[in-house]
């Protein structure tokens, strides 16, 4: 029999969804998975429905990490946006090396380098360098923002007000974006297709929109009048903290926030900043926002709070 895939972050959390998506695609392929869940619930029970074997798992109990690894085929790793990563990271890596895993798919961001612009993403950087010393032949998924964050971040205020609220700048202020789901599929097709060279790294944009674009799929697809509305990175702070988001996450942002901002990408720039990787590895054109939108249409425009995923 052949052995599972390990998918971890499986149930979904707050971020985009991509392990779930991973777990039900590699289900549907007649892949056997090894779902790495936080606990049992209605989210676990589906998976198990599908035919996914389920392991209640903590990112950061060896132990547990250790016992998720054994006998898995390769790895899927996805660590949500929280405190955390390094260890959780070292976990993963000693226990791929200690049962002969040789395919890790690891997800980070699109900026993955030492001098990256957030926290995160240098953290990021250091994980890949973890997997990559560990013997244990990672690829890296470097994804833009997703388009699921973008939801949840109009979320509270779409609805109320009929405004977009961020600190973004003018509405000129370019976004580069993806769909959870293609950074999915292109997660199965390395954890499925031919192997590639350890440490290679895949870069990947789906769209690039402005915040005018945005605001403007947002009216189209709801039809209803909405604006955008800049605030300062204080005020977006202390609304997404009295949310209950975690500081990690929203420093993360902050950080990044500053950065688009401070990049001034003009539209004609950007339509060369998309990637062929969704395409190539993933077998299928990427998903635009405004197909994404409209996906979420019959939901409630909080929709982005339907979005609880990790990434």
């Amino acid at each position: 029999m052949t052995k599972p895939v390990l998918v971890t972050s499986a149930a979904g959390g707050t971020q985009g969804r991509t392990g779930r998506h991973v777990a039900e695609m590699l289900l549907q392929r007649d892949v056997r998975v090894r779902a790495f869940v936080r606990q049992i619930d209605e989210r676990s029970d589906r998976l198990k429905s599908l035919g996914a074997e389920i392991f209640v798992g903590d990112f950061l109990d060896v132990r547990s990490v250790e016992q998720a690894a054994k006998d898995v085929s390769s790895i899927y790793f996805a660590y949500p946006v929280q405190d955390g990563l390094a260890d959780a990271t070292a976990a993963m890596a000693l226990a791929a090396r200690k049962h002969g895993v040789s395919r890790l798919v690891n997800l980070v961001m699109y900026q993955s380098t030492i001098d990256a612009p957030t926290p995160r993403m240098r953290q990021n950087y250091l994980s890949e360098q973890v997997f990559e010393w560990a013997g244990v032949d990672p690829v890296h998924i470097r994804a833009t923002v997703f388009y699921e964050n973008v939801a949840r971040l109009v979320g509270r205020s779409l609805p109320a007000q009929g405004s977009i609220r961020l600190p973004l700048g003018n509405e000129s202020t370019i976004l580069p974006l993806i769909s959870a789901e293609d950074v999915s599929r292109v997660a199965v097709g390395l954890l499925t297709g031919v192997k590639q060279a350890s440490g290679t790294a895949y870069p990947i944009i789906g769209s690039t929109v402005s915040i005018k674009e945005i605001v403007g799929t947002f009216a189209r697809v709801f039809n209803r009048d909405i604006h955008y509305e800049e605030i300062t990175d204080e005020q977006w702070r202390s609304e997404v903290l009295a949310r209950g988001w975690n500081a990690h996450a929203v420093e993360h942002l902050s950080s990044l926030w500053k950065s688009l901002r401070a990049a001034s990408l003009s539209e004609e720039a950007a339509r060369f900043a998309v990637t062929d990787t969704i395409e190539k590895i993933g077998g299928a054109r990427p998903k635009t926002f405004e197909q994404f939108v409209r996906e979420q249409r019959s939901e409630p425009a909080a929709s982005p709070a339907a979005a609880r995923t990790t990434a």
